[in-house]
This record gives structure tokens, sequence and C-alpha cells, in this order.
């Protein structure tokens, strides 16, 4: 049975969301044990009376914001953030699953729970929704300057997790670049298109809205623009569905039109909310470590910890590595 270590503490609305998605998930499946490390008073005021035998409380008053440096973390041994990392290294859990500060944690995974055998640096993954499904981008985050080999390891690691964990039958990847031919990129996306050619299913250099038109299943970038990307599709998402809620109002005809849509509009909500995909992966570690967004309502807490199961449960690891070594120069 997995056992997810979960930071009640770091999220932007602290422990009432973390809890009521653990709830929501042990309502769905009992077949996990969760530990939550923060504030045991704040955190069994949350937890129905029914969930207080099935949740183990690591008590912890201290909690990196998200205005602390990340370098910090690993000097606050009492922390959420630590302590739930620690459990992972320990072998008292399995996985780590946490809304709070994203650096802190990234260094904290890579630093005590270590790197899988053959990766250089792990890379923070997030899903995209397509036309057709979703796509799996990496990295969005973890690492601004990348060299041509890190781009290489980060697409084998994506193909890997978007088949064991996605459940993808044999994902394509793609190198975003700034245009489709391979003398398009600057000099590293250059050197990692000849590097990527050997990993199967690499179909070449793919442009933003390959992103989004289910053309690949892998996109493959640095952490500098892959977290521009990350932060401009939010924005443009949350900027149509504002455009769209305006529009709607100031007509009746627009209003009966909302309606006889509704079934459409709930449909592209679903596609568009982060919630429904639950956390980052930070693939490249030796467990799994799942990074929710600041602002995760219960839905994303709840999706992010069977995301963390599924991984657990997945031969993730063992796969990167022998793919690794398969591929290596």
């Amino acid at each position: 049975m997995t056992t997810v270590a979960i930071d009640a503490m770091g999220g932007d609305y602290g422990a009432k969301p973390i809890v009521d998605g653990l709830v929501m998930a042990m309502k769905q499946d009992k077949n996990f044990k969760a530990i939550l490390i923060g504030n045991k008073t704040d955190l069994d005021f949350y937890i129905p009376k029914k969930f207080k035998d099935q949740i183990d409380l690591l008590h912890c008053d201290d909690v990196i914001s998200m205005t602390d440096q990340a370098t910090d973390a690993l000097k606050r041994k009492e922390s959420s953030a630590y302590l739930a990392i620690d459990l992972v290294k320990t072998g008292k859990a399995d996985a780590y699953v946490s809304a709070g500060h994203s650096g802190a944690s990234m260094s904290l995974a890579t630093l005590r729970i270590g790197r899988i055998k053959g990766v250089s640096r792990p890379a923070i993954a997030t899903i995209m929704p397509t036309v057709t499904g979703t796509s799996l981008v990496l990295d969005v985050g973890a690492n601004v300057d990348c060299d041509a080999n890190n781009l290489k390891e980060f697409a084998i690691m994506g193909q890997v997790y978007a088949s064991e964990v996605l459940s993808i039958d044999q994902p394509l990847i793609g190198l975003l670049s700034n245009g489709e031919e391979p003398s398009k990129g600057n000099e590293t996306t250059k050197e990692a298109f000849k590097l990527c050619e050997k990993i199967p299913n690499f179909i070449g250099n793919v442009e933003g809205n390959d992103i989004f038109n289910g053309s690949c299943d892998v996109v493959v970038c640095d952490g500098f623009v892959g977290n521009i990307l990350l932060k401009t599709a939010e924005g443009v998402a949350d900027t149509i569905t504002t455009i769209i809620k305006q529009n709607l109002r100031r007509s009746l005809v627009s209003i009966t039109g909302a309606v006889l849509m509704r079934k459409v509009f709930k449909k592209l909500k679903l596609k568009v909310d982060y919630a429904e995909y639950g956390g980052a992966p930070l693939l490249g570690v030796k467990a799994p470590v799942i990074i929710a967004h600041g602002k995760s309502n219960s839905k994303a807490i709840k999706n992010a910890i069977f995301q963390a199961i599924k991984a657990s449960g997945s031969d993730l690891n063992n796969t990167i590595e022998n793919r690794l070594n398969t591929y290596k120069d």
C-alpha cells in the first residue's frame, strides 16, 4: 500500500484545501495511506471524525513561504517541506505532494532523496490540454540554463512518464523551437536535435502551437522558456474565460446562447482547468515528487495525490535509468 507524505502547510490558502483534497481522495480510493505534515491543531480541525484514524499527523510549526529563498530549505529541518521529504528519504513514505514553494521542494528532493542514476538534472513537467487529449511539457522551471544533453535527458524522462503514468502508447517527442526545420533554433537546441534523433518517436522540432494541437505528446524545452510558456498559457486561459463571461452578459441573445451551449462550456472549463491534472511531477529523482499549484483547490490536491500514487506503483525510475543508459552518448 502506497504511503504519501503531504506538506499540508505550504499552499497559498493554508491547510484546508489540502486536507479537503486528501479526504476526497480517500473517499474515492481507500487503498493508500497518508501522512500530513503541519500544525496538528490546524490539521485536526479540518479532518472529519471518520477519517481521523486513517490519517497520520506529523506536527511542525515552520513553513517555507513563497517569499523565502529555496536555498534556505536545507537549513530549516523542522519545516513541513523538509519533514515530508525526509519521510520519503527514510522510506516511511513512498511519494511526496506539496502545493508550497516549488523551488524548496525541488532542492530538497534533489539533495535529500537524490537523483536517478544517469540524470544530470531533474525537470519539472506539466500537463497541458490539447484538442485530442493532453501533452507533457518539460522543463517548466527547474533549470533556467540547460545544455543539449539536459534536453535529451528531459526527452527520455518525459517519454517514459507519458507512457508509464499517463498511459500514452508510444509517446511522440517534439523539441520546442522557433521553426520545424532542423536548422532552426539556438545552438543548444540544434545540438539537442542531433542527440534526440536517436530516441524512438522523436518527431523533430515543434513550434508553440504544436503544444496544444495534439501533434506530439512530449514537448521539451529549457526551464526559462518552459516557465514563461506555462504562465502565458495560464494567463490566456483566464483571459478567454473573462472575455466570454463579459460578453455573455451583454444581451438576452448571448445569455440564451450560453444556456444552450452550457455543456460545451462545461467541457471547455474541464479541459483548461489545472485542477483536473493535479500537479507537476519532478522527474529524475528517486521517488515520486508532485508539485501542485500554490492556488490549488481540493480537487487539484486530490488529483495530485492520485498522480503520486500511480507514479509510485509504476516502474518509472527503473525504466528512466535503463533508457538513459541505452541512449547514452
